[in-house]
């Protein structure tokens, strides 16, 4: 059998751009606030994780500038070798800083982050435990790992101690879930986690990439938001959301980070994060720190849009962050959906499987900081309007 068999069999995008329903891979022209325009269309985005809207602060920017002033472009290597800069120490001195915990790493991407870090340190007798709605940067970290994964039912604390209590002969226990989950916008019970990991000896891995800069004192994030850093062992976050740039990181004790990057392939064999990306972060982390209004009014405006969808009669269950999903069900129905929201002037994320579970395709939109009142009330008006067309609503 040829290799390309199954490529050459793959249809089912151009079937979907010929229906006119491909809602992937469309090419933003600009940005302006809120608004961003699409082969001259302007749209109102509400599928972004630009949550507190720095990537076009103006202190943001002007780092960036500086960084390739400085520096150059990129750091040609591995931070193993030669792509080390300054920077590189100082982002990682801030971020062990500011997310309370003793030491941290920077990644050239979040997805390398969970990969290297999962997959280094799960031996042949160890076991992981994940939640069922995990990012697939998880999942696939956890398919490098030399010990084997169970998956307990999502945010289920029971069946997470019931597959504990089973595997009580394992070397080590790593639970690792999400802070806020990506799809749906919900939280992790992570205080309950904490408990179950002191009572049946596990460490705890929190992929926090949409809870930092959005839970906790200062956007640290759903640890701080449980008051339970200390009893994390190792939070990952990444710089793509709310730190306005690219990349990710993970903070721990000093000892797991010197065995980490001295053992993460994903981290020695990639190059470095380049200067403009991590200047970005270290601007973005400044302005967390000294101005909270980006917080603020983005829970202002997340609290205005679940409020105005849900009395709608929309189903947004179970989001209690920016991240507010419109549960629809059906593929196709998603789909034509999608396409009449944006048709109507509204940039959202239809979320098919894998994405979700089969038969839990949803709308997923979500809220930044600088969004207007009157943007929102437009998105608000579009899904009111489309939502009686399509019999989502009454």
């Amino acid at each position: 059998m040829d290799l390309f068999k199954k490529c050459r069999e793959f249809t089912t995008a151009k079937e979907a751009q010929a229906a006119g329903l491909y809602p992937y891979f469309r090419v933003v022209d600009n940005a302006e606030g809120g608004t961003v325009f699409i082969n001259g269309q302007k749209k109102i985005m509400a599928g972004s994780n630009n949550y507190l809207s720095l990537t076009s602060h103006p202190k943001v920017i002007s780092a960036a500038k500086k960084a390739v002033e400085k520096y150059g472009t990129g750091c040609s290597g591995s931070r193993f070798l030669n792509g080390t800069i300054a920077l590189h120490i100082e982002l990682e001195k801030r971020l062990a800083h500011f997310m309370q915990k003793e030491s941290a790493l920077v990644y050239s991407t979040g997805f390398q982050t969970n990969l290297g870090t999962i997959s280094c340190l799960v031996g042949p007798g160890d076991v992981i435990f994940s939640d069922s709605e995990n990012h697939a940067s998880i999942i696939e970290g956890a398919r490098l790992a030399e010990g084997p994964t169970v998956v307990f039912n999502h945010n289920d604390m029971a069946d997470l101690e019931r597959l504990l209590k089973e595997h009580t002969s394992a070397s080590g226990k790593l639970i690792v879930t999400d802070g806020v989950f990506s799809m749906t916008g919900d939280i992790a019970k992570l205080d309950e986690i904490v408990k179950l990991a002191k009572k049946h000896h596990a460490r705890i891995m929190l992929d926090d990439a949409h809870g930092i800069g959005v839970l906790g004192r200062l956007g640290r994030g759903t640890a701080d938001h449980f008051n339970a850093t200390s009893h994390v062992d190792i939070i990952m976050g990444t710089f793509s959301k709310s730190f306005a740039s690219l990349g990710g990181f993970i903070v721990a004790s000093e000892e797991v980070i010197e065995y980490v990057k001295h053992h993460a392939r994903a981290f020695i064999f990639s190059a470095s994060m380049p200067p403009s990306a991590i200047a970005a972060v270290i601007a973005a982390l400044d302005v967390m720190e000294t101005e909270p209004e980006h917080i603020e009014r983005l829970w202002k405006n997340t609290q205005k849009m679940k409020k105005g969808l849900d009395d709608m009669g929309y189903d947004t269950a179970p989001s209690q962050t920016p991240i507010i999903p419109v549960n629809i069900g059906d593929d196709l129905r998603t789909l034509f959906f999608a396409k009449a929201i944006y048709d109507e002037g509204v940039f959202t994320n239809p979320v098919l499987p894998p994405g979700v579970p089969k038969d839990k395709s949803l709308i997923r939109t979500s809220y930044m900081a600088n969004h207007t009142d009157s943007e929102l009330n437009f998105i608000l008006e579009v899904f009111e309007k489309v939502g009686k067309m399509c019999e989502l609503i009454g």
